[in-house]
């Protein structure tokens, strides 16, 4: 039975489909965008995050390392990322939980067995199951086991995916999934490639792909100021989302800096500081032209 690494396991989602759902983040990701708010999921492996707010100085990590990474300046300790294994031994030791390991192994029915916990919020809202990351489709064959177990205990299944991953995967993938978030994060080949760190046509393929297999498909944009909100790329989104099949519905997804928190924990630098959100007027202009184009628009998850 496959096995996969898993770094959160969110219960009560609202944003991630349709009803109330369970949502599952597998780590590891292709892409490098610029304002990922969930970069505790780029890494395939499992990370240290540390809550300096919480930490009280004691130096109880410090002399529990076996690899010497961690130690004390200016009464607080650092860790050198470079000899951290993520072994969890710092962690163990922590008496006020600021120090955390962020991925698990998990097998398919272990996770299955914390997804049917939640059955009962599934069936009275239309719920069910989301898988998301990080990118889902980078651990494929876990990812394919868990969507199989899922619709045969009879689960509506979800996947929130930026679609970078063979078009064979993504079809395979479209067999067991009710409901894909697909994440489109440009019209622009090459700003894609410099704001994300992959070339843009083979998602779009695999979106095109997913319309002529006729799967259900959200569109997900997220607006970011200086990148994709102006209207030369409103338009290209427009004509692009145009010329398939269906008329997807639309959710935009404003740029909001909440993840900048998790970049700290992490001691990684924060990409975009000081980026404001879109304004509210830019935000309905763009949400009145995807309307006026015949598409279901809404801004929010």
């Amino acid at each position: 039975m496959e096995r996969g690494i898993v770094f959160a396991i969110k219960r009560g989602a609202i944003h991630d489909g349709s009803g109330i759902r369970t949502t599952v983040f597998l780590k590891g990701c292709p892409l490098n965008c610029l304002w990922c708010h969930n970069p505790e999921g780029k890494d395939p492996n499992p990370v240290l995050s540390t809550v300096r707010q919480r930490c009280i100085g004691c130096g109880a990590c410090v002399a529990a390392c076996l690899n010497g990474a961690v130690s004390m300046r200016d009464g607080y300790p650092e860790t050198d990322r470079s000899r951290c294994t993520a072994c969890g031994t710092c962690v163990a030791v922590c008496p006020t939980g600021a120090r955390a390991i962020l991925g698990k192994e998990y097998g398919v029915n272990e996770l299955l067995f914390h997804i049917e916990r939640d059955r009962v919020f599934f069936e009275t809202s239309e719920g069910g199951v989301t898988f998301s990351g990080g990118e889902p489709l980078y651990q494929p064959d876990f990812l394919l086991s868990c969507l199989r177990a899922c619709k045969a205990a009879g689960l509506h299944t979800a996947l929130d995916t930026a679609g970078y991953a063979p078009k064979e995967t993504v079809l395979q993938v479209a067999q067991y999934t009710d409901l894909f978030l697909f994440d489109l994060k440009d019209m622009d080949p090459e700003r894609h490639r410099e704001n994300c760190g992959v070339p843009l046509e083979p998602i779009l393929e695999n979106l095109r792909a997913l319309d002529e297999a006729e799967a259900e498909v959200w569109i997900r944009i997220p607006l970011i100021p200086g990148v994709n909100c102006d209207e030369a790329t409103i338009d290209a989104y427009i004509r692009f989302l145009s010329g398939l099949k269906r008329r997807h519905p639309v959710f935009l997804l404003p740029y909001h800096p909440v993840g900048e928190e998790k970049y700290r924990r992490l001691d990684l630098p924060y990409p975009l500081q000081g980026l404001e959100p879109p304004s509210g007027e830019r935000v309905e202009e763009i949400r009145a032209a995807f309307s006026a184009a015949g598409f279901r628009v809404r801004v929010g998850g």
